[in-house]
């Protein structure tokens, strides 16, 4: 082989590796203010996992288990997570590989084999989203799935309560119409009015969303409000 075409798949070689790892180390850090959860706040412990962390609160029966978006630091979602383990859910906010939730899908296992609750939700934001439904969809003793501005790609057999902001111009509404067949158990809906992509968590501006016209903490209640009654009503 000719040495200037060996110099040249040498170069090219390397700029995919670099691209790769520059790909796969680029992600949204959790922003200043999350930093007042990192020890627990009021009634809720946080307790480090080899995967993640548990947000323990005065609950016992029902835990959530938390896929982030693609890219985005776990720790972003600590304050609405926070909220809904004070109201009795227990939250596992999943570190993910390379934050991203293709590479632990199965994340969960390890998590429902080492605890004990009586019922299990899981749940994702965007990519997440997709990945924590499939999970649910191939593993029995789940007992619902929240999607933040997620959709699923596969049917799936188990209550689904679906949010998402209507400012949201990240999520692709056209393919998401097109998953509502997709979902054969009960589906149950909730549209934040003023909310969009982001502001499901503390982790910066994100290219191509659309502008909140509520505040990040008014997207973030309203949604745990309408997970405790999810869970309220499958429990």
């Amino acid at each position: 082989m000719d040495k200037k075409i060996k110099i040249a798949i040498v170069i090219i070689v390397v700029l995919i590796l670099g691209y790769g790892i520059y790909y796969l180390t680029d992600y949204s850090h959790a922003e200043d203010t999350v930093n007042q959860y990192l020890n627990g706040s009021g009634n809720v412990s946080v307790i480090k996992q080899s995967n993640g962390l548990l947000l323990d609160g005065p609950g016992n029966d029902s835990a959530l288990i938390f896929y982030p978006g693609a890219k985005v630091e776990y720790t972003s979602y600590l304050p609405m997570f926070t909220y809904l383990a004070s109201h009795g859910v227990d939250c596992y906010l999943v570190q993910m590989p390379f934050n991203i939730a293709f590479f632990g899908s199965d994340s969960a296992d390890s998590i429902i084999e080492n605890s004990s609750y009586s019922h299990y939700y899981m749940s994702g934001h965007s990519l997440g989203g997709v990945v924590a439904s499939s999970y649910a969809n191939k593993t029995a003793g789940i007992d619902g799935v929240i999607l933040f501005a997620a959709y699923p790609t596969e049917d799936i057999n188990i209550p689904v309560l679906s949010i998402y902001g209507s400012k949201d111009n990240v999520l692709n509404l056209e393919k998401y119409n097109e998953a509502k067949p997709l979902i054969k158990g009960n589906f149950s809906e909730f549209v934040i009015d003023g909310g969009n992509h982001e502001q499901f968590a503390y982790y910066g501006s994100q290219s191509g969303d659309g502008k909140a016209t509520i505040t990040p903490e008014n997207q973030q209640r309203q949604a745990i409000d309408e997970i405790v009654k999810f869970v309220e009503t499958y429990n």
